[in-house]
């Protein structure tokens, strides 16, 4: 069990098989790979709590571990060359239309491929899919964010080249995904003008850990109840190093400001 968050289970790995490979990788070394989706169980294991004091160094010892595997994955990522952004939302704040949209207009135009977390199913992993990217599968159980086990399991699976760009799409969780270090680079915090316009007060911790905060939605300012100064004085307030965007996934509002901050940090194809 997480004695942070008290989540706990088996976590599933699966590399999702592509129909096409939109930049021409093909594993020849092992081409079933093509057909069959790979998958790999991380199993997490229960410790109960003997009071706060126990809960306490439970609490230390499992991000103490996590933070050592997160750096081993920020090392990985380095010496390859590659950039990994952790992207979290509350549910249904629109990151994988994000995603989806990104995956399309950049295609030919910089690599993407994506580590999709949900507790269950593969409906994100298919739609990403459909939209030309290598996607690995996490499904957490029980579990209510990504960890860094989970994300160095998706990224061997990934094997991303040199030059590319990883995103990590996050279970929706405005808490607990906060917590845990992945090895990102970057972390990109989407608020949908949908949920409302307090939470950068509601859940400072989320907001203070982003270097981007990406306003989703926009189309949808007319028909819902949304203070764009309230929230974005909120931001300044909570998270004054991060940068904020407005856009909307939907029509492309907004979307060539979203690209140029990724091509600012997309790392240089290695030869």
């Amino acid at each position: 069990m997480c004695a942070t968050c008290g989540c706990s289970g088996t976590a599933v790995v699966r590399l999702f098989p592509q129909d096409h490979h939109p930049h021409g990788h093909v594993d020849h070394e092992h081409p079933h790979h093509e057909h069959e989706t790979r998958e790999h169980e991380i199993h997490q294991h229960d410790h109960e709590g003997h009071g706060d004091e126990r809960t306490v160094q439970l609490q230390q010892k499992v991000l103490a571990k996590n933070d050592r595997l997160a750096q081993a994955n920020r090392d990985w990522l380095r010496q390859r060359g590659v950039l990994a952004i952790n992207l979290m939302s509350s549910p249904g704040a629109g990151k994988t239309t994000l995603l989806e949209r990104t995956a399309r207009e950049l295609e030919g135009k910089m690599a993407i491929s994506v580590i999709e977390g949900d507790q269950a199913a593969m409906l994100d992993a298919e739609r990403i899919r459909a939209a030309g990217c290598q996607v690995v599968q996490i499904n957490t159980g029980a579990g209510c964010h990504l960890d860094a086990e989970m994300v160095a399991e998706g990224l061997r699976l990934l094997d991303p080249p040199g030059g590319s760009v990883v995103m990590i799409e996050n279970v929706g969780n405005l808490v607990c995904p906060a917590l845990f270090d992945l090895g990102e680079q970057a972390r990109v915090v989407l608020a949908s003008v949908t949920e409302g316009d307090d939470k950068p007060l509601k859940y400072p911790h989320m907001f203070r850990q982003a270097d981007l905060v990406l306003v989703s939605k926009t189309d949808l300012l007319p028909y819902v109840s949304f203070d764009s100064r309230r929230h974005a004085a909120d931001v300044r307030r909570t998270a004054p190093d991060a940068l904020m965007l407005k856009l909307s996934a939907a029509t492309g509002e907004g979307m060539d400001a979203w690209y140029a901050w990724l091509r600012r940090r997309a790392p240089v194809p290695r030869d």
